[in-house]
């Protein structure tokens, strides 16, 4: 009977079939059902530790063959892969429901893996004695038996227990944090009923406005705290008032005294992690994640930031005089600059210097040429080319999967891209894997990856396609950088392929793809107006090349304040017990370039550190961007496009994940480690 239901369970549940029997074994989103979720994942529990009691009962001395790499069952992390990237791309109250249910008891079964004596003692026994080994077989071994270590194989059992204790804490807080910033970010609506009110709007962002107004069932326009309809209304509303109640509802997320305040669990994430780490020994969070990552140390990190600020803060001062300047001009000396009109003004400022506005590209940055523009360049880089596979199964209608192939015509991955914001999807953007690379040991047969870019950028409106910035531009080739690492990869072990590398040189591959957007050869490519046919006008090319650096200074002071936030909590010595916003305001006091907003907070909804995995990591952009101006200089002094330079960055970086230490992999590529210089350079910094 047992068995009979068995077999029915896994004929009805995709999840537990060895595959999926789709093309390229693509996950058959039109057959998964919401109750397939729990099912596999506790059968894929159950597996896994029917594995774990092999590899420990096996009566043969442990090996690295025996131990470091059997085969084990895949249905957790399969299951797993799908359910927690929709819970971020297409959620709804049953997912997050399950989610906050299935986080402890999926982080309780890590930690009993984690903690199991019996495999502690067969991985140690083959960290101290095994037979010669590649270096990828090396690193395997090494990264396998400090995670044991980095979670807690070496603490007494009451610090064990302890240590489960806080993890399974920490997974369901976190959770909950990332689940108040969606449900806080889509409770808030600026409608607007009066025409006079949208003056100083474009006529597509009150196109835009007026559709999601019919959306909603409303009359008039409709503005939210997503990114295609928050940006371009604080750059272009001239109703101060309005802009000052959106920037408000934005920069207080989650500090309301509602169920979705955030400011209650930010104390308890900081503190959760510092415990961890003191567990262990470390002295605190920073210094545990640290030494996994290519900065090593505090000491570095501070250094980086400090160094940063130090060369772009004279310059970032200026230009916020230069937009106050033009904002007293405008509104008379008496005016006080604000930051709901700081985007406002530093357009008008940009308008008068460059004569640009993003409005003006928008027509010659329309989606479907766009994605030709970035694709193509990936082919003319690469060889690879994308094809269009509509008989693949999505999770959303907005999304298109792509056969991702060789210059021969190989195939190499799949690539999904999901553009749009919608109700069910987290704000921001981000490149995620439903299946990476690795090697199967039976056969030696490449299993190739599955990657995901999801964004939320500009959607159609009635009348006009899907037109973007220039912003959204750049942050499309970044995220299809990041796709490029995973699908480039070619490594025999899963957890050392795609992008699990060092989380401050994983920003390199999608850094390095945003230079692109302002080369003129780049964009000559696809750029045409979307009614006309029409090239972009070398004028305008040249105007975009002009203005690249504009608020070059600012953006720079606004990561590195944010950096500073990041290390100041984690570096703590002791629980944090202090009041949120006031620490935050003292920790980038250094940065500050406008006075503080009473109510404000960016710790509520800075998920980046607090839900997601940059914790005491935040400082990973402007280490990868060091990182990318370096290694984009050599193609600038080779050529844009030169395939030679191309294979090198893909054979040494891109493919290789995280088989050798990160700078071993970089100086192979380069010949040399970076230095700020070309960073500062491309900015246009004078650094003395």
């Amino acid at each position: 009977m047992r068995r009979m239901e068995n077999n029915k369970l896994q004929n009805e549940n995709p999840f537990l079939n060895k595959t999926y029997g789709t093309p390229f074994d693509t996950v058959p989103f039109d057959k998964i059902r919401f109750e397939h979720y729990e099912a596999a994942m506790q059968e894929g529990m159950k597996r896994d530790e029917e594995d774990i009691a092999r590899i420990v009962g096996n009566p043969e001395p442990p090996t690295f063959d025996n131990t470091i790499i059997p085969k084990g069952d895949r249905t957790l992390t399969r299951v797993s892969n799908v359910f927690f990237n929709l819970l971020s791309a297409n959620t709804n109250d049953d997912m997050d429901a399950l989610a906050q249910k299935m986080s402890p008891i999926l982080t309780e079964h890590s930690n009993r893996i984690m903690l199991n004596p019996d495999l502690w003692q067969r991985v140690k026994a083959v960290h101290a004695d095994h037979r010669p080994l590649s270096p990828e077989e090396q690193t395997l071994l090494e990264n396998m038996y400090q995670s044991f270590v980095r979670h807690g194989a070496l603490l007494s059992d009451e610090d064990k227990l302890r240590f489960t204790q806080l993890q399974t804490e920490l997974s369901q807080v976190t959770l909950q944090f990332q689940q108040n910033m969606l449900k806080e970010t889509n409770a808030f609506q600026l409608h607007v009923t009066d025409q006079n009110d949208l003056s100083g709007l474009p006529e597509s962002q009150v196109e835009a406005a007026a559709l999601a107004a019919k959306e909603h069932g409303l009359k008039g326009w409709l503005f939210t705290l997503q990114a295609p309809s928050y940006g371009p209304f604080m750059t272009y509303a001239d109703n101060r008032e309005l802009r000052q109640r959106m920037y408000m509802a934005h920069a207080t997320l989650c500090t309301h005294d509602n169920e979705h305040n955030n400011l209650r669990l930010v104390p308890r994430i900081v503190n959760l992690r510092r415990q961890l780490a003191a567990l262990l020994g470390y002295p605190t969070f920073a210094d545990f994640i640290l030494e996994k990552r290519m900065a090593g140390d505090v000491a570095h990190v501070m250094k980086l930031l400090r160094d940063l600020l130090a060369a772009y803060m004279p310059t970032a001062r200026k230009e916020m005089e230069e937009i106050e300047a033009l904002a007293r001009e405008t509104e008379g000396p008496d005016y006080r600059l604000k930051p709901w009109d700081l985007s406002y003004y530093s357009h008008k400022l940009k308008v008068r210097r460059y004569d640009l506005d993003s409005e003006m590209l928008r027509p010659y940055f329309e989606l479907s040429k766009v994605k030709a523009g970035v694709f193509g360049l990936a082919t003319r880089l690469y060889g690879i080319t994308f094809t269009l596979r509509p008989d693949i199964a999505v999770y959303h209608p907005d999304v298109e999967a792509w056969e991702v192939a060789e210059a021969d015509g190989t195939y190499l991955g799949i690539l999904y891209t999901d553009f749009h914001p919608r109700a069910s999807k987290q704000s921001g953007a981000w490149m995620t894997t439903f299946k990476e690379q690795w090697l199967d040991e039976d056969d030696g047969s490449d299993s190739r990856p599955h990657a995901s870019i999801t964004m939320n950028l500009t959607k159609p409106t009635e009348t006009r396609p899907s037109l973007l910035t220039l912003g959204e531009v750049e942050t499309f080739l970044h995220e299809f950088g990041h796709s490029l690492h995973a699908l480039f990869s070619k490594v025999r072990f899963e957890s050392l392929s795609c992008t699990n590398v060092y989380w401050d040189f994983v920003e390199l591959p999608s850094q390095f793809m945003e230079n692109y957007a302002v080369e003129p050869d780049f964009l000559c490519t696809f750029a045409r107006h979307y009614e006309t046919g029409e090239p972009m006008p070398q004028e305008l090319i040249d105007r975009i090349r002009r203005s690249k650096n504009f608020m070059a200074g600012y953006a720079c002071v606004r990561q590195v304040s944010l950096g500073l936030l990041d290390m100041a909590y984690y570096t703590l010595d002791h629980d944090f017990e202090g009041d949120v916003m006031q620490f935050e305001r003292e920790a980038c006091r250094d940065c500050q370039m406008l006075s503080p907003v009473e109510g404000a907070s960016m710790s509520a909804q800075f998920g980046h550190i607090m839900s997601g995995g940059y914790a005491a990591g935040y400082y990973s952009y402007k280490w990868a961007e060091v990182l990318d101006a370096d290694a984009f200089s050599l193609f600038k002094a080779n050529g844009i496009f030169d395939t030679a330079t191309a294979q090198r960055f893909r054979q040494e970086v891109l493919s290789r994940g995280a088989t050798e230490p990160p700078m071993t992999l970089y100086k192979h590529f380069r010949g040399q480690e970076p230095t700020i210089d070309a960073l500062l350079r491309r900015n246009g910094i004078e650094h003395g």
